[in-house]
């Protein structure tokens, strides 16, 4: 527990230009210096999803904030509001996510007043995440599983988290659920003689791999399987052409051929299968910088000569009209017949609905077992915060009404499986 007292903690409002991201960004390092399992993500990366050239933008807007003490920054969290998620659920909530804090609960408490607020004067009735920024995107806090690295394009964060979420009123929301998976223990002949009887059963169904180079090509498939099979899982938002020409654009080099497949017939693309290597291990070292020495141990992997020890499967989808016939095995089995040949020992698939019981029992039948768990909370916004300064050290005073809404201010992945 980090000491410090309200009248200490100086929260300031930040925009997303270059200046104020980096600076926002940075506040992790400070919080993760001796955490062995963080992985900071690429910061020329991460800032894209900040960017005006981040085509959520066109449908939502993000407030920053970071807390400082003593001149030092100790916390951060981001306000987002998603016109597209509350058209879609009919729902008036604002999303709280990219939070970091040291282990203070002053500091996380004036935090989420500026979130809570900010949201109130949004005209918002509740408060969900953490969204980084969106269900699309990486989501949901770490509640069990801290004793080894995320995978891949998953949250990490420490255990006192938790307690600091629940201090300030949150309760679950939905628990989300990654399976690890031992490619050892995985039956992998019994589950190839089940996809050829699939594919005898239904000899209509082709399944492609997606390559590199036709990638842009066979986006159109992804898109239309992508906002068609995840329609009715909780929280989730279609992602127009472009969010999802973005994603690929962000993902491209990394892709491996044969751990992408597309289940379709002659006439429309039925289902999708997205894995990659688990990258974090040989990121880590990189501290989120490329240009350091110690690239030269990263480049290797990102040109295909040589593979981590691991994969996470993204995302396993498939139309509902053709659920239960088979696609989903023969998609992940053809994942495994790849993950065996480039030196795999175990995947993670994530994440996945806790109530998603036919995606769970499938990756049962591969030997899958859960072993990190991540929730988002919710909270309704009955009594928002005191509006204080966001500029000027003051004193956390509890809660109040204000007398009227404004407008406030703010500047403006391919993950569940189903």
């Amino acid at each position: 527990m980090v000491f410090m007292t309200a009248n200490t903690v100086e929260i300031v409002s930040l925009s997303r230009d270059a200046r104020d991201v980096l600076r926002f960004l940075k506040v992790s390092y400070g919080v993760y210096r001796d955490d062995p399992y963080w992985v900071a993500p690429l910061l020329m990366d991460i800032k894209k999803v900040f960017s005006d050239k981040n085509p959520l933008f066109g449908h939502a807007e993000m407030a920053l904030w970071v807390a400082t003490h003593n001149g030092q920054d100790v916390g951060r969290i981001a306000g987002i509001l998603d016109q597209a998620h509350n058209r879609m659920h009919k729902d008036s909530t604002a999303f709280f996510g990219f939070f970091e804090c040291v282990d203070n609960r002053e500091v996380s408490r004036r935090l989420f007043q500026e979130v809570m607020n900010w949201a109130w004067k949004k005209g918002m009735k509740r408060v969900l995440g953490p969204m980084n920024p969106t269900t699309n995107d990486e989501c949901g806090l770490l509640v069990e599983g801290f004793d080894s690295m995320p995978a891949f394009m998953m949250p990490y964060n420490p255990r006192y988290y938790v307690d600091l979420v629940v201090a300030e009123g949150f309760r679950k929301a939905k628990d989300l659920l990654a399976f690890h998976m031992d490619f050892a223990k995985c039956p992998l002949d019994r589950l190839a003689r089940l996809a050829e009887k699939t594919r005898q059963r239904h000899p209509e169904l082709m399944f492609t791999p997606i390559r590199k180079a036709t990638l842009t090509r066979d986006l159109t498939k992804v898109k239309e399987v992508y906002n068609a099979a995840w329609r009715e899982n909780w929280g989730f938002v279609p992602m127009t052409d472009t969010e999802i020409d973005f994603m690929a654009s962000r993902l491209k080099p990394l892709l491996v051929e044969g751990l992408i497949w597309v289940a379709e017939t002659t006439t429309e693309p039925l289902g999708f299968m997205l894995a990659l290597p688990d990258y974090n291990p040989v990121l880590q070292p990189l501290r989120g910088r490329l240009f350091t020495p110690k690239l030269f141990g990263f480049l290797p992997y990102v040109l295909g000569w040589k593979c981590p020890p691991r994969c996470r499967v993204i995302t396993l989808g498939v139309k509902e009209k053709y659920r239960n016939r088979g696609l989903e095995a023969v998609m992940l089995t053809e994942g495994f017949k790849t993950g065996f040949k480039v030196g795999f020992r175990d995947a993670e698939a994530s994440w996945i609905l806790e109530d998603n019981t036919m995606m769970r029992r499938l990756l049962e039948t591969f030997g899958g077992k859960v072993y990190k768990t991540y929730r988002l909370y919710e909270r309704e916004i009955w009594r928002p915060p005191k509006a204080e300064s966001t500029t000027l050290a003051c004193n956390a005073s509890g809660y109040e009404e204000p007398d009227s809404r404004s407008d406030g201010s703010g500047s403006g992945a391919f993950l569940n499986l189903k």
